[in-house]
């Protein structure tokens, strides 16, 4: 299994496409090998495209099977790529980075912090899931510090008991805490996942490797 992974060089993978379980949002800039890594490991079928004519999709989508959320700055014929494969629903509030600001599986969805409760309510309405404002280790982009499958959820190192107990109330999974890269707690800009499989950072240890397996349940 090809477990670890850079884009163009990069290890902040996380940045640079989006796994919804079953689809992937890829940057059409990505390298053959990363789009093939992304097939064959995750069992996603991938649809390139920029958002806001950027590479960094990863940071500008979140969702799950039901829907994904975009930049309200994202052109038409952007969306138009996207909702080939899924609905999509454009956020038109200040807070556009999706990926940044929403984490998302199909059982449920924790958003920044701040947002406004009606555009949140709109997002699990959407998404079909219950939400939950939360942040870790003090972090309000919970997307850059959390990756969540219908498995588990890998968090921040430094997340709290309190926001770690109020992630278990929302959901029933395997939830622990863990980072990539060495020693980077941004776990969402640094692996890809679903229930099926996972690509991390080629700086990933094999330390953190097994964490990662641990906590998304991929131990034999």
């Amino acid at each position: 299994m090809a477990t670890t992974i850079a884009f163009a060089g990069d290890p902040h993978i996380g940045v640079f496409a989006r796994v919804l379980e079953d689809l992937a949002i890829l940057a059409p800039q990505a390298p053959d090998g990363f789009r093939a890594a992304i097939e064959e490991e995750l069992g996603a079928e991938v649809v390139e495209t920029t958002i806001q004519d950027s590479a960094i999709v990863g940071a500008l989508a979140a969702g799950n099977r039901q829907g994904v959320v975009v930049s309200g700055l994202a052109s038409r014929e952007e969306i138009a790529r996207i909702s080939d494969r899924r609905e999509v629903m454009v956020l038109e509030e200040g807070m556009n980075a999706a990926g940044n600001i929403i984490l998302a599986n199909d059982i449920f969805a924790a958003v920044h912090p701040d947002m406004p409760l009606d555009t949140a309510e709109e997002i699990g309405d959407f998404l079909r899931v219950p939400v939950i404002r939360l942040s870790f280790a003090g972090y309000r982009a919970v997307g850059k510090v959390a990756v969540a499958t219908n498995r588990g959820i890998l968090v921040h190192p430094r997340a709290n008991p309190a926001e770690i107990a109020q992630l278990e109330e929302a959901v029933d999974l395997p939830i622990g805490v863990g980072t990539v890269n060495m020693g980077s707690g941004l776990v969402g800009s640094g692996l890809l996942a679903n229930s099926r499989g996972y690509l991390a950072g080629t700086g990933t240890s094999g330390f953190e490797l097994g964490r990662i397996e641990e906590v998304l349940g991929f131990l034999e």
